[in-house]
């Protein structure tokens, strides 16, 4: 199955259940075909669980959910060692991380060793129990949800762990009429949740993330890529701008995002689409107010004003 076809796909299977997601679900399936991971922003009830939920199901690939909490250890994740009385020795037990989809709700929740357990999952692949390596299957593909509202019970998300993020999008309360058009979509149902089937397989998913992978990037497009990530770091209201793995992770979804289009090329336009979600979450910025969502707009304003100051290439 092509990137295309996949993303269509996904796409006529999910929006009929929720709405408004349509952009929700593009940068999912970017972040995927880019061998990435992505991250779910927005307060409690805007459906954030939902859609990562019925994104996985439509992948038909295993998958597996975790519900961070403050006392959640290491080992409640990636799983331990125990000893086996009949044997008399000691057994590896895996954790729910060996899944091809992760659902990792209120990331946030989690202590720092816990936190520190799913990043070296999410950038190298695998994980290290009691000194022991295991590889994580593949595809290995990481959705996390925070909710930047309620403080109470909550680390704070450090900017390297962030950085391993490919995209994140922003789940704000939706306008009106989207709204509206929720409410009227659960009163429909008959079910307390909503529940799709497979679109796709294994295969399919993997085919489509080579095809991706395969995807030209001109040099010109890569200097715009870099170009732009240099220019965040020169923002006056900038702490600590881009790196660069923002760049790469840029670049990666730019592809994605072309294979999606059904084109072999990734072009400026590709990247144009994808830096507020790449970047964004990556970059420190100076909030005028404590006033929730004011640091990411900051942060879109800056890759705004960069996207403008940038020349794309011909």
């Amino acid at each position: 199955m092509r990137a295309q076809a996949l993303y269509e796909k996904l796409l006529d299977n999910i929006t009929p259940h929720l709405a408004g997601v349509e952009r929700p679900v593009e940068v999912l399936t970017a972040s995927l075909l880019s061998r990435g991971h992505a991250l779910l922003e927005g307060v409690a009830g805007v459906a954030k669980t939902t859609l990562a939920k019925l994104f996985a199901e439509s992948l038909g690939l295993d998958f597996k959910r975790v519900q961070m909490t403050p006392d959640l250890l290491p080992s409640d994740l990636i799983g331990g060692k125990i000893f086996d009385p009949k044997s008399g020795e000691f057994r590896t037990v895996k954790g729910p991380i060996f899944t091809n989809v992760l659902l990792v709700d209120e990331i946030n929740r989690a202590s720092p060793r816990t936190q520190s357990a799913l990043l070296e999952a999410m950038q190298e692949g695998q994980v290290t129990i009691e000194g022991e390596t295991f590889e994580l299957p593949r595809p290995f593909f990481v959705i996390a949800t925070m909710n930047p509202v309620e403080m109470v019970g909550t680390y704070q998300l450090p900017e390297a762990a962030r950085d391993r993020f490919t995209a994140s999008v922003d789940m704000r309360f939706p306008p009106r009429e989207v709204e509206i058009e929720a409410v009227l979509l659960d009163s429909s149902r008959k079910a307390k949740e909503p529940k799709v089937e497979a679109v796709a397989s294994r295969e399919d998913v993997v085919a489509a993330i080579e095809e991706a992978q395969s995807v030209e990037l001109p040099r010109p497009v890569a200097e715009y890529v870099v170009d732009l990530v240099r220019a965040t770091r020169r923002k006056p209201q900038v702490i600590l701008g881009a790196t660069t793995r923002a760049a790469i992770h840029l670049a990666r979804a730019a592809k994605a995002r072309a294979a999606m289009d059904g084109r072999t090329m990734a072009l400026p336009d590709d990247v144009k689409e994808m830096a507020p979600y790449t970047l964004a979450h990556r970059l420190v910025v100076e909030a005028p107010t404590s006033k929730l969502f004011v640091t990411r707009d900051t942060a879109l304003k800056v890759i705004e004003e960069v996207l403008e100051e940038v020349e794309p290439p011909a």
